[in-house]
């Protein structure tokens, strides 16, 4: 099994003008990931806009990116949905495309009680006894939250290995779990307290430097890793001055990076007053954008 650790890119999806998935911007942009600090990847989740992408081109995206960064890469595919039955088919998917670990949300809309969020993390894991599962704590987006004392329930499941945690309030490491940042804010503290890592959008920008906070931490040198973190606090805030993906997005296009800033509907590109603070926050790491 591959090591679910360090910097894990939660990668966007790149869309034609047209809005189709673009599986070659997809290969580029994995490449340039890899080239600039991420040990791994993300495919079809949050960043990925994965609530529009069809199981089709998830699968064929997955394939695509595999081909391009080799056996070697850790790639987590995005499979978790409100319907177990349906995580279960995409978890089967995503494994037989290449995935090396599936990215399982907390379900969303239905609001399980925590007897049914174990349940379906029960069924997701069966379904694929030998994928490795993390499970995904955002209550932000789903409504329901997965407390600690939940997650070491989920930590018993054989294959459910880890945790991205995006609750901030209890980012508290969970025996049996590796403890991944969900955020990009609290990636550094994630470090602090002997985490292994984060699944991280700031990464697609500023991957070298995040890569470094990894590797300062992995030395003991935390006093650097401070130092980079508080060097990167205005892009993270600028990051989030809407919706994610959205700034991602427009900052990866005002860079140059991916061709184009699309978005699938009812996510909309950023506009003025947003794109004026995504310039701002690419200014203070010393990041031109080179389109408007």
């Amino acid at each position: 099994m591959k090591e679910i650790r360090g910097v894990i890119t939660a990668m966007v999806t790149p869309f034609t003008e047209g809005g189709a998935v673009d599986e070659q911007a997809g290969q580029r942009l994995a490449a340039y990931l890899l080239e600039h600090g991420s040990h791994g990847l993300v495919i079809s989740g949050t960043t990925g806009e994965v609530p529009t992408i069809t199981d089709p081109e998830a699968a064929d995206l997955l394939r695509a990116v595999r081909r391009e960064a080799g056996d070697e890469v850790l790639l987590v595919c995005g499979t978790g949905t409100n319907d177990t039955r349906h995580s279960c088919e995409l978890t089967e998917m995503a494994a037989e495309a290449g995935a090396d670990a599936a990215l399982v949300v907390t379900p969303y809309y239905n609001k399980p009680n925590p007897a049914g969020i174990l349940a379906h993390f029960e069924a997701v894991a069966e379904a694929v006894p030998g994928l490795p599962i993390v499970a995904y704590n955002i209550p932000s987006r789903v409504v329901v939250n997965i407390p600690p004392q939940l997650l070491a329930k989920l930590a018993e499941i054989d294959n459910v290995v880890a945790v991205k945690q995006a609750n901030n309030d209890e980012l508290q490491p969970v025996e049996g779990l590796n403890l991944l940042a969900g955020n990009d804010d609290v990636f550094l503290r994630t470090l602090e307290i002997g985490g292994d890592g984060g699944i991280l959008v700031a990464s697609h920008l500023v991957g070298p430097q995040m890569r470094e906070m990894w590797d300062a931490a992995q030395a003991g040198d935390l006093d650097r890793a401070r130092e980079i973190d508080a060097g990167l606090r205005d892009l993270y805030s600028a990051l989030a001055v809407t919706t994610n993906p959205i700034p991602v997005k427009a900052a990866l296009a005002m860079t140059g990076v991916i061709p184009n800033d699309t978005l699938r509907l009812p996510l909309v590109p950023a506009d003025e007053k947003q794109r004026a603070a995504i310039r701002t926050g690419l200014e203070s790491v010393g990041l031109q954008p080179v389109n408007r």
